[in-house]
């Protein structure tokens, strides 16, 4: 029984049938390449989520200044400390009681680390704040760590 080579094969005869594939120092450049690459793009890429976290945290801070504003105008006063920022979405029922108050949040948002935005009346840095703790969920901090607060924008 004859297998049939193909024409390229034929040519040079039987004996020379040519091995196709990597040597193994051409693999190695190939790892070697896709490593460097690895090792420039990753960090790069890795630090998107904590960026993003806190442009969440910036947006949700700013609904929640929109809210109290828009509370201060319908009933005279911002929430007290101790009414918090619950009284953006149900009626506080503690003095003093908002004459015309209305939903100014649907819900209460957590920050985008999980935690609950703080709220001081009177504030430190305006008539009230808002911040969050950042990823550390402690006061202060650097980087990421760092706290966001209203009086930044």
């Amino acid at each position: 029984m004859k297998i049939a080579l193909p024409p390229s094969c034929r040519a040079n005869g039987p004996q020379t049938l040519r091995q196709r594939g990597f040597t193994l120092i051409e693999v190695m450049v190939v790892i070697v390449i896709l490593g460097v690459l690895a090792a420039l793009v990753v960090p790069r890429v890795m630090s998107r989520p904590d960026e993003a976290r806190v442009v969440a945290a910036r947006q949700d801070l700013a609904s929640i200044m929109q809210a109290l504003k828009l509370y201060r105008l319908d009933n005279r006063r911002y929430p007290t400390a101790s009414q918090g920022l619950s009284a953006l979405v149900r009626k506080p029922d503690t003095t003093p009681i908002p004459d015309n108050w209305k939903p100014y949040l649907e819900r209460l948002p957590a920050d985008p680390w999980g935690g609950d935005y703080q709220y001081l009346n009177p504030g430190i840095n305006g008539d009230v704040d808002v911040m969050s703790f950042g990823a550390d969920g402690k006061t202060g901090g650097e980087g990421f760590d760092a706290d966001i607060g209203s009086w930044q924008f």
